[in-house]
């Protein structure tokens, strides 16, 4: 049962940082009107432009929790092990083993590909969410509920983005945790090589692996973070009028 709990406190410092950073900077955008156009409706490209944005500095805040997350969730049982293994005792000690070992720039293994993951998948998110409760509200839908109102936006938003960052999601974690080749080289050189080389040896389908898993991960994770989000925001609204 404990395995199936491996890495929960690098998961919960990855999620709290990543997310305090994206959705902090996006609120900043939202609060500036910088998401909005002259007539004050949303504006699609500013809306992906920032949300973009704040993915991008939350993957560079968050990559290292994320390394040791990938890491320790990574390393199986030595009767089962297959391919490269880091053994690591907590998350403190992969920090530190990971420091000594790979200096600072182990912690920034595959943060291209996780501020391009990032990116996207803030754009999909929170340009989904936003446009989709204007087009709600448009139609008369949840006027009197916004709680009802942010958790439809937020269901639509959870399938754009699983769809929008498997791929991503892959090619991260496949850098994160690549080794040296036969000849001792990187298996993957960069985002975009190792995008081109699943693509090219396991086709489509290899770019949407663990889409399932992600989606039940992802689904319940935006929910609840863009309504909680959202009520917050309703909430400090609400304080600064009054």
């Amino acid at each position: 049962m404990l395995a199936l709990q491996k890495g929960l406190v690098p998961a919960m410092l990855l999620g709290f940082t990543m997310n305090s950073v994206r959705l902090g900077m996006y609120h900043v955008a939202e609060v500036q009107g910088w998401t909005k156009s002259k007539d004050g409706d949303i504006n699609i490209n500013k809306t992906i432009f920032w949300s973009s944005a704040s993915g991008v500095m939350s993957g560079l805040a968050a990559n290292p929790a994320s390394v040791v997350k990938t890491r320790i969730q990574a390393a199986a049982h030595p009767s089962i092990a297959v391919g490269r293994q880091h053994r690591y005792d907590g998350m403190v000690d992969a920090f530190i083993t990971i420091y000594r070992t790979e200096g600072v720039k182990g912690f920034f293994a595959g943060v291209n590909a996780t501020c391009a993951r990032l990116a996207v998948g803030s754009a999909a998110q929170l340009t989904t969410f936003s446009t989709a409760k204007e087009v709600l509200q448009s139609y008369g839908i949840c006027q009197q509920s916004p709680l009802g109102l942010a958790f439809s936006a937020s269901a639509l938003s959870g399938v754009m983005v699983a769809l929008a960052i498997c791929p991503f999601d892959v090619t991260a974690v496949r850098l994160y945790n690549q080794g040296p080749a036969s000849k001792g080289e990187l298996l993957y050189n960069g985002v975009f090589d190792c995008l081109k080389k699943i693509y090219t040896t396991e086709g489509v389908h290899g770019l949407y692996k663990g889409i399932g898993p992600l989606y039940l991960r992802i689904a319940p994770h935006t929910t609840l973070s863009l309504v909680i989000w959202d009520m917050l925001n309703s909430l400090f609204d609400k304080n600064k009028k009054s």
